[in-house]
């Protein structure tokens, strides 16, 4: 039986706009792309995030250009019951919501992505690559993934193009069930 797969995308939907999260103290983390760049983080420590945009209040959205997975406590559950070994979920306060809000930290990184199948792919400019960025990909469009390649993770980033957040069909479901996103689903397999 294949296993399906799907980016995790902003939704065309009203929506509130999350800041990037920064320590409680207001203070910005070193890296900004901590929350996005897969792997094993040590505890940040109390966080917060505030609303530059009011709008309808969701249960998942991405804090800042960096596209930082915050969601509900419900939707935290999901992922505590479906990927427990491929996320971290650190406590996030959001500035006027009285809910509890965690930022979902992809753990595993995998190299699963299937160019051939792809729509469309653009590289990091060959001639002149951002320092750190050499043989990544700067887009992908049709992004298609082998699920073979997934190693058994539920929840993941890609190897060269960690801006995609991927999620099984599993978790996709669960998270549907719950509701209020405000991130659709593209399927990538």
């Amino acid at each position: 039986m294949d296993r399906n797969f799907y980016w995790v995308g902003l939704a065309d939907v009203p929506r509130w706009l999350i800041e990037t999260p920064t320590r409680t103290s207001g203070e910005a983390f070193d890296e900004p792309w901590l929350f996005t760049d897969g792997g094993i983080l040590p505890d940040p420590g109390s966080i917060k995030s505030q609303v530059s945009h009011p709008g309808t209040q969701r249960a998942f959205v991405f804090g800042g250009v960096e596209r930082t997975p915050i969601v509900s406590e419900a939707l935290a559950n999901v992922f505590r019951t479906l990927a427990p070994n491929d996320v971290q979920l650190f406590p996030v306060s959001i500035e006027g919501a009285p809910e509890r809000y965690f930022v979902v930290n992809a753990t595993k990184v995998v190299d699963a992505i299937d160019e051939a199948r792809c729509r469309e792919v653009h590289h990091h400019d060959e001639d002149d690559p951002a320092p750190g960025y050499e043989g990544e990909y700067d887009w992908i469009y049709g992004l298609r993934i082998d699920p073979s390649k997934t190693e058994g993770a539920q929840v993941f980033r890609l190897k060269k193009f960690k801006t995609a957040l991927i999620v099984s069909e599993d978790v996709k479901n669960a998270l549907e069930g719950v509701g209020n996103l405000g991130v659709s689903f593209e399927r990538v397999t």
